[in-house]
């Protein structure tokens, strides 16, 4: 693979990503109106307040999965994981 289309392929499978993590994460639970009784998400959030001594820590993994369920992926984050796949696709066109 050429750098040039390494580099496409890349952008291309981080905004897919930046895309798709928001459904995936509304799919297990983590959605705008907050974390959804019985799913997945709280579960995760059960395990996270009980390993925290009864609450969820600020910046934690379920705070960030929450906050994106909620919101969505800022334009700067996606941005960055955009560029970042371009990145490290433009390196994968190196290994043969």
């Amino acid at each position: 693979m050429d750098p040039v289309t390494g580099a496409v392929a890349g952008a291309a499978c981080a905004a897919g990503a930046v895309l798709a993590a928001p459904l995936a994460l509304g799919a297990a639970g983590f959605t705008s109106a907050g974390v959804a009784a019985g799913s997945i998400a709280a579960k995760v959030m059960s395990a996270a307040a009980v390993a925290n001594g009864g609450g969820v820590a600020s910046g934690s993994v379920v705070a960030l999965f929450q906050s994106i369920g909620a919101a969505g992926v800022s334009g700067a984050a996606g941005a960055a994981v955009t560029g970042a796949g371009a990145a490290v696709g433009w390196l994968a066109s190196f290994v043969r």
